[in-house]
């Protein structure tokens, strides 16, 4: 097979835009334009993509880790000019690409692990155990014993793991490091209730009964944790103070914690056009009230509930568009006010090091998966379903849907029997391959301008952050997608991910 160079450094982006309309001809009936990094444009356009899928099967996911770096040093820098001591650890369990943690430690960041086997990897690649933490909402005996004999710092977030591993590390004589991982903030006269963690109003009465000695030979606390569920940046002001609180109580009985650490949940936006999405919610619940065509397969609410010709609920979609993202969302914490203070001068103030932990926010940009188009056959209402090569859950997380437009890229051999027709239109549904009816890979109904064939391929853009992983799964024994790394030289084929290699 000849190899396809792709060269992916120096792209002249207006060039590749210009060619969208005619190589990429893929929108929703709503279009929900997606963002999508330079490199990504230059594949599709490449004529590598076909060959790639030939290759190493379908769907594929193709991974790039220049983009993960880039973000990493724009969360540095906003803590930099802050002159904010500031590690970042990138959450794992976003992708399970080996890559992005040999990336990652050449960026001297940390590694947030949730599982043995993630910690595993982690010391494995070399990460040392002073950058990474073990965040598992389970931790069994031989995760704990690991972190031990690791000195790996652990997320301590009940009563019951906390004195398994004071059990552990006594009979091993050996000290481990734990942060313990607080919950029940108070907001806008409100409690943050979260299944994790111990109640901030509680943590110290648990510290005096179970460490009352700051001096134990067994466990040190070494910071305070918190992760929030939602990307509400006031929220986290708010847990920041009430976590400085604790601080200061620890300190007050000879405990000395060094760190806080904020966890993940940093927002990011998939979309270009805040208009789109707002157009797109508009006329969603125009379609559930019957005022107007369904934009979605069957007329899928997306988690909103029609009653008595009102809407109530709240959409089950991540907020595919956000204005407050990455970097700026975190400088706008630590320019925030804290009784009188910005929180950066408070955490300066008690000479503490802010942590955090993205996943999604960390991998903007690093990815897309790719699906072969297997079959076209149209229902009885005249819609569309377009079969492919993947079943849902490999670009999928818990939201109900993938709420980017999907990019099309036709085979050389439809392209030529085209002829350079591309007046014919059809519209329709994404389906894949598992034996169910809901196995929809996106909701939303999609409009292809030009023809569609057999052998074209679609492809889903920036899905490296949990949609490629996450909740991918081998039903009716099918293979899992292999994972490629596009080369950082221009004379270099793609490899396979350490974990395909195998």
């Amino acid at each position: 097979m000849n190899e396809v160079i792709l060269d992916h450094r120096d792209i002249n982006c207006e060039e590749v835009r210009k060619t969208d309309a005619d190589r990429l001809p893929c929108e929703g009936v709503l279009p929900l334009k997606g963002r999508v990094e330079p490199w990504m444009h230059s594949a599709c356009n490449s004529g590598a993509l076909h060959q790639w899928v030939q290759q190493y099967g379908s769907p594929l996911n193709v991974v790039h880790s220049e983009p993960l770096q880039r973000n990493i040093r724009q969360f540095n820098d906003v803590a930099e000019s802050r002159e904010l001591d500031f590690q970042v650890f990138f959450a794992r369990k976003a992708n399970k690409c080996a890559t992005f943690v040999d990336a990652t430690n050449q960026m001297s960041a940390g590694i947030d692990t949730a599982s043995e086997i993630e910690l595993r990897q982690a010391l494995q690649c070399g990460v040392p155990s002073s950058r990474i933490i073990c965040t598992a909402a389970i931790k069994s005996t031989q995760l704990l014993r690991l972190c031990v004999d690791s000195q790996v710092t652990i997320a301590i977030d009940n009563a019951d793991e906390f004195l398994a591993l004071k059990t552990l590390a006594a009979d091993k004589q050996m000290q481990a490091n734990i942060a313990l991982r607080l919950s029940g903030f108070q907001h806008a006269n409100a409690k943050l209730e979260s299944r994790f963690g111990f109640d901030v109003n509680e943590v110290m009465p648990f510290v005096f009964k179970h460490l009352p000695n700051a001096a134990d030979d067994h466990l040190r606390i070494q910071g305070l944790h918190f992760h929030l569920d939602g990307y509400s940046a006031e929220q986290r002001v708010s847990a920041i103070q009430q976590t400085l609180s604790v601080i200061q109580e620890l300190r007050n009985v000879g405990h000395c914690p060094s760190f806080i650490d904020i966890g993940g949940g940093i927002p990011m936006s998939y979309l270009e056009s805040e208009h789109q999405w707002d157009d797109f919610w508009r006329e969603h619940r125009r379609a559930l009230l019957d005022q107007r065509t369904p934009i979605t397969y069957r007329n899928h609410s997306l988690g909103l509930n029609v009653v008595h010709g009102e809407i109530f609920g709240k959409a089950h979609c991540y907020p595919f568009f956000q204005r407050l993202v990455g970097a700026d969302w975190l400088a706008h914490i630590l320019d925030s006010d804290c009784a009188g203070q910005t929180i950066t001068e408070a955490i300066n103030d008690y000479k503490l090091q802010l942590r955090c932990e993205p996943g999604r926010s960390l991998l903007d940009g690093c990815g897309m998966t790719i699906a072969r188009v297997e079959f076209r056959k149209q229902t009885s209402q005249g819609d569309w379903l377009i079969g492919l090569s993947m079943n849902g859950t490999q670009c999928r997380t818990s939201s109900d849907d993938f709420m980017v437009d999907p990019l099309l890229v036709r085979s050389p051999e439809n392209i030529e029997e085209s002829n350079g027709v591309t007046d014919n239109c059809l519209e329709g549904y994404l389906v894949g391959a598992s034996c169910t009816e809901s196995d929809l890979l996106i909701q939303r109904k999609l409009r292809f301008s030009g023809n569609l064939h057999p052998g074209d391929l679609i492809v889903f853009p920036n899905t490296a952050g949990y949609f490629m992983h996450f909740l991918e799964s081998r039903t009716h024994l099918y293979p899992l997608a292999r994972n490629i790394i596009l080369p950082r030289e221009v004379n270099e084929p793609p490899r396979l991910d350490a974990i395909d290699a195998e």
